[in-house]
């Protein structure tokens, strides 16, 4: 389990996922060497990860949240198969392991096309069932924070690490020549400026100066995957729900300062508003919905599908790790699940073969 130091590094993480260890361990009254150390032991230990996310809206990208259902033979071959992909994030079993859940990000531009969604999965064998959510607007999630993982610092300790950030004078959207510096952020957020001057061909001045107006312009953000179960999580559910349109601002907006919720959002479909929750266990589960959720008398009708496993989190980069058989640790959230990746297939595919991979990226369309 994680001790105090762990939660309150873990806190500064979400407030500045790239605040450099020195600046952490004068805010936490520890060294430098200290901080560190539990980074690298939370990372090895605890699935930690800052990964650097571009803003899905200023990308000019759209995300769907699709839900799969599958014969119970090739669910995990397809699931494996949507975590290889560099257009995919958060993809989950779900519902006794026959569904799939997962976020597609595609092009806003109709153009350049859906080829995940119009081509892939419709021919894909295996698959009984499909709908595709397009979130319309998040509530909870993305920059905002898990509040149990966040609630160590107070506030002084926070604004001390917030700083006063200069915004920048002229702020641009992220764009083709960021494709780079963006793949590497969603692999590591903390990567080193020499190590994206690499990546980039920038001089390490020049990231430094791309990197503080993205960041000022919220064009990009920092994400902190975890394993919510080091925090007391071990029943995770997705709640679908349908909402009058009148009502569905003030739902949302209640759901969102619910602590029991990691993730809210707006979406297209029969159900027009999506959660995710995370409690202690089934019983802690059903008083929420009962007490809490249950008290919103706007909402219509709910659906709950249990979390199994979560095979990817936030960011749509693979890790090294990942690639070698644990396919994802926790995004916020998220308990880390272990997982085998099976081998591409290509060519004619057999019934509930896997999706072919995707050559566009979850990153700015170039």
């Amino acid at each position: 389990m994680l001790d105090d130091l762990d939660r309150a590094l873990i806190h500064a993480l979400h407030i500045d996922g790239r605040a450099p260890f020195s600046r952490i361990a004068a805010v936490l009254g520890v060294s430098a060497q200290t901080v560190a150390r539990r980074y690298r032991r939370l990372r090895t230990e605890a699935g930690l990860r800052v990964v650097g996310l571009a803003d899905p809206h200023r990308a000019g990208r759209t995300q769907w949240l699709v839900r799969l259902t599958a014969t119970a033979r090739s669910a995990q071959d397809i699931a494996a198969a949507l975590v290889r992909r560099p257009d995919t994030s958060w993809v989950k079993l779900t519902s006794g392991g026959t569904e799939i859940t997962a976020v597609i990000h595609a092009p806003t531009d109709e153009a350049a096309g859906n080829s995940l969604l119009l081509r892939d999965i419709p021919r894909t064998g295996g698959i009984t069932a499909v709908s595709a959510h397009c979130l319309l607007h998040t509530y909870l999630g993305g920059p905002a924070n898990w509040r149990r993982s966040a609630e160590t610092l107070d506030a002084e300790q926070q604004a001390e690490l917030r700083g006063c950030p200069e915004p920048a004078e002229e702020v641009r959207r992220p764009g083709p020549r960021d494709a780079e510096l963006l793949a590497a952020l969603e692999k590591d957020g903390r990567a080193g400026q020499g190590e994206l001057a690499r990546v980039t061909g920038w001089s390490a001045a020049t990231v430094a100066r791309r990197l503080a107006e993205l960041r000022a312009g919220a064009g990009v953000f920092f994400d902190v995957e975890v394993d919510a179960g080091l925090f007391g999580v071990h029943t995770r559910a997705l709640l679908w729900m349908a909402v009058r349109p009148a009502d569905l601002e003030a739902v949302a907006t209640a759901l969102a300062d619910h602590d029991e919720l990691a993730f809210v959002a707006a979406t297209t479909g029969p159900t027009n508003l999506v959660a995710q929750a995370l409690c202690r266990d089934p019983a802690d589960l059903h008083r929420y919905l009962t007490r809490r959720v249950g008290a919103l008398d706007a909402i219509r009708t709910l659906e709950t599908s249990s979390v199994l496993r979560t095979l990817k989190a936030a960011s749509p980069a693979l890790t090294d790790l990942a690639r070698g058989g644990r396919i994802g640790t926790a995004g916020r959230g998220q308990a880390g699940s272990s997982g085998h990746v099976t081998g591409q297939v290509t060519g004619r595919r057999r019934p509930g073969a896997a999706l072919p991979s995707s050559r566009s990226a979850g990153r700015p369309p170039g």
